[in-house]
């Protein structure tokens, strides 16, 4: 017996129970794996075991899942080298020096306007933002995981509000055959109608200016503080210096922009993220190991010993990775998100269109841990459902995409939440629970918006 429809459902929402009842993401991804395969196998165990398995495995076949495993492991690699070299405490009394960031708001703006000011891929935003943060929050007292929420919650709303990026042509390749007068138009205009990343980057830079928080994030605060001397250092402070941070991170972000230029033919948005970023970071990671040794700071056997223990402190992290990724898999080739689509009808009230979308969204992109399944399968009901409608074809694909990005960086099997984890150096559970109420309150807000929205479209 095959279990379908409403079953589908099942797998996420135990691996997501498992995750926020145990507080262990590698079990409740494990779990939701061999679930899945055992429910679409008839119950069979063996099948559900040989399916597992097959599809761990398969993950490592996707060239763009290699590359994202070498340099989330490379930035373990470079953050070591950073701290053991002085570089960070550096960085941050260079800052103090200038009085640039001399108190906890501007600590917390920090990672705020790196996030907003790197759009062209999430993973490069966060980790970038990540790095150059997370010994800043502990010198003023502020918790990991409001770093972590900085971190997902600028870089992943702003890459989809300014789509030159993967995003924007993945999307553009999904409203290609439709009766749409300017596909590129139509992109352009779901900015004013994508109310939830506006409304998470407002409730953000409301966190980062104000230094309030609220919720599971208040008690984070008081547990999470580090001292600000526990940073480990294998120089003398006097000897670290600010290029060791400050230029490998620079040569990222400019390199990246060049190589996805060039694996695009000239165009950034239809470039390789994961390829663009790779390199990107190997070159930062040699760039900074000749610095150190040119200037004599560590020898070559320092170097590689270091650089293994960064690799090894992330080894866990790309292993929640590899997880999410087959569990992603499993999930589609079950039919999740294609059964939740199918709970959309079009005998809903023309103005509850929009909400619906962005509601349904959120729930495929929670359950499945990622947001370009959920575009894919609902962009080819929205943009019909528009055009047969009446209403503007942007203002239903903004619903999906902004309910993507809710499900997604709300929900804790999502890489891109696990990614937020990791550049923050925050637990992965306790930034997923200290995250969603901010998560569900500007959704709510966004629902409004639709409403709002909708009348006065209807009304015209």
């Amino acid at each position: 017996m095959v279990l379908e429809n409403s079953f589908t459902l099942l797998p996420p929402l135990v691996a997501i129970a498992i995750a926020v009842w145990r507080k262990n993401a590698i079990l409740a991804l494990a779990v939701g794996i061999v679930l899945t395969w055992w429910m679409s196998a008839g119950l069979d165990p063996v099948a559900a075991v040989t399916g597992s398995v097959t599809g761990i495995l398969a993950v490592f076949e996707g060239a763009g899942n290699q590359r994202i495993f070498i340099f989330s492991l490379l930035i373990g690699s470079l953050l070591v080298l950073m701290n053991k070299s002085g570089g960070v405490n550096a960085f941050i009394a260079q800052l103090a020096a200038k009085k640039l960031v001399t108190n906890p708001r501007q600590a917390s703006l920090l990672p705020a306007i790196i996030g907003t000011s790197i759009f062209t891929d999430t993973n490069l935003s966060m980790f970038t933002a990540g790095i150059a943060s997370q010994s800043l929050f502990d010198k003023y007292g502020l918790s990991r995981a409001r770093l972590a929420y900085i971190l997902d919650s600028t870089c992943s709303p702003v890459s989809i509000l300014l789509l030159v990026n993967g995003w924007g042509a993945y999307i553009l390749g999904l409203l290609d055959g439709y009766q749409l007068i300017d596909t590129v138009g139509v992109l352009i205009d779901t900015v004013f109608y994508n109310f939830y990343p506006i409304i998470v980057l407002v409730m953000v830079y409301y966190t980062a200016f104000s230094t309030k928080v609220y919720g599971p994030m208040r008690h984070s605060q008081a547990n999470e503080v580090s001292a600000p001397d526990s940073i480990d250092t294998s120089v003398n402070e006097q000897t670290g210096r600010a290029r060791y941070l400050l230029l490998p991170m620079a040569l990222i972000c400019v390199l990246t922009l060049l190589l996805l230029a060039y694996s695009g033919d000239g165009d950034i948005r239809r470039g390789s993220g994961s390829w663009s970023v790779m390199w990107s970071v190997i070159t930062a990671w040699l760039l900074l190991c000749a610095m150190l040794m040119k200037d004599k700071v560590f020898n070559l056997s320092e170097l590689f010993s270091h650089s293994l223990t960064g690799i090894k402190q992330l080894l866990p992290v790309v292993l929640i990775l590899v997880l999410s990724f087959a569990f992603g898999d499993a999930v589609k080739a079950y039919g999740t998100g294609t059964y939740v689509s199918q709970a959309l009808s079009q005998d809903f009230p023309l103005i509850l269109f929009a909400p619906l979308m962005f509601v349904i969204a959120g729930i495929m992109a929670f359950a499945t841990g990622t947001s370009w399944g959920t575009f894919a399968i609902l962009m080819p009901i929205a943009v019909p459902l528009a055009l047969s409608s009446g209403l503007p074809p942007e203002f239903l694909v903004a619903a999906v995409l902004g309910g993507g990005i809710f499900g997604d960086h709300s929900s804790p099997i999502s890489d891109s939440t696990i990614i937020a984890s990791l550049a923050s150096g925050c637990d992965h559970i306790e930034h997923v629970k200290t995250q969603l109420p901010y998560n569900v309150v500007a959704a709510a807000l966004a629902m409004i918006g639709y409403l709002v929205m909708g009348y006065y479209l209807i009304g015209r």
